[in-house]
């Protein structure tokens, strides 16, 4: 494993780190971990040299912690760096802030966060946990040895961001990075005003949720034609850059695991060829005509009040876009899957209350992406 300096801190991580964000779970219900197979996940991580795992307080439905937390109690607690998130649209007062923390210590079973985050930061919330006096209470903890290290995630503009950043001695912050993500949310020129003021930065969806690890069309034949393994690219794309302290991977299969990390053991800053940066050029230019809906798959908007898959409809959403005026198999597939969906559980079922709307990182007009959908793969015939 490569190791790689965290910014102003005095600190080494390991490239690649564990996001828990994407465990493997049972019966396609997301709040249901297979333990069995995260804890195999988990431990082969650590045991050969990732020392950095991430979670959130909502990450399967409130399971995550604990989870994660049972696995760091097999001797892992004080050989790796933990990090958790304060859901800020939660925090009304400052006796939520307690609250909160101090049920994820319980889950975790720990004493201590070592890197501790206000989760999704956007405009909204920004404005929203900025009514409550966190800077005192992360201060407070700080000195009683319950957090470590100070930072934010963050989903918004380019503006926000500087905002953000100018607003506090951060210790560190995350960003969603990858190479068709260079001109979204922070993006580049946040990368780069970050790392001038000696701000680590953590690039967390490398692979945006999975789509630059799926291809079809032309982008896919651009790698098979170049013979370059294409997750390794999206992930030699990151370690290559300065400005990127490193990578958080949301794994789901223990192959992933591997894989990820033989990638991270080679991995360097300036390794990138240039042959490797003119393909990524080329996959870009690509892509950016087949991903229609920048849903991640991040599972936010699972706690849906009328129940419908939002991540599972807008993927056959995509899939079927890919397709639509070239491979009619494929398209007609996904028009399929979605027909074959309950009505009450399909784009319709709607109430159009926003509530996914609210907690989605990627800003997504859902509810009226949901119609449109709707309109595109509804057919009475199936």
């Amino acid at each position: 494993m490569q190791y790689r300096n965290f910014g102003k801190l005095d600190l080494k991580i390991s490239a690649l780190g564990f996001g828990a964000m994407r465990l493997p779970i049972i019966d396609n219900d997301n709040s249901k971990i297979d333990e069995v197979k995260a804890e195999k996940m988990i431990s082969y991580a650590f045991d050969n040299g990732v020392n950095y795992i991430d979670t959130a307080y909502y990450y399967h439905d409130e399971n995550n912690e604990v989870t994660v937390g049972k696995i760091l109690k097999n001797g892992y607690r004080d050989k790796v760096f933990l990090a958790d998130k304060l859901p800020v649209w939660d925090v009304n007062s400052y006796s939520d802030l307690n609250r909160i923390f101090n049920e994820q210590l319980s889950k975790l079973q720990t004493d201590r966060i070592d890197f501790y985050l206000l989760h999704n930061l956007t405009e909204r919330f920004w404005r929203q946990i900025r009514n409550v006096d966190f800077i005192k209470w992360f201060e407070e903890k700080r000195r009683a040895g319950q957090i470590k290290y100070f930072g934010f995630s963050f989903h918004d503009t380019t503006d926000t961001f500087k905002k953000i950043v100018d607003y506090y001695d951060w210790d560190f912050c995350q960003i969603q990075y990858n190479y068709m993500n260079e001109t979204v949310q922070a993006g580049k020129e946040g990368l780069e005003y970050a790392y001038k003021k000696q701000l680590p930065v953590i690039g967390m969806e490398p692979l945006l949720g999975g789509s630059l690890a799926d291809f079809s069309g032309d982008a896919k034949q651009l790698f098979d034609t170049s013979q370059k393994d294409h997750i390794e690219i999206a992930l030699k794309w990151l370690w290559d850059k300065k400005e990127i302290s490193f990578l958080l991977s949301g794994m789901s299969s223990f192959e992933q695991v591997k894989q990820n990390i033989a990638y991270a053991s080679n991995s360097r800053i300036n390794y990138l060829t240039a042959s490797e940066s003119a393909l990524i050029k080329k996959v870009q230019k690509e892509l950016s005509k087949t991903i229609s809906i920048p849903c991640t798959k991040c599972n936010y908007c699972i706690s849906c009040p009328v129940n419908i898959n939002i991540p599972h409809i807008f993927s056959a959403y995509n899939e079927a876009m890919k397709y639509i005026n070239s491979e009619i198999t494929n398209y007609r597939l996904n028009k399929v899957m979605y027909n074959n969906l309950p009505a009450e559980v399909n784009s319709l079922a709607c109430i159009k209350c926003k509530k996914c709307e609210m907690k989605c990182p990627q800003g997504i007009n859902i509810t009226e992406l949901l119609e449109k959908v709707h309109k595109e793969l509804y057919d009475p015939e199936f």
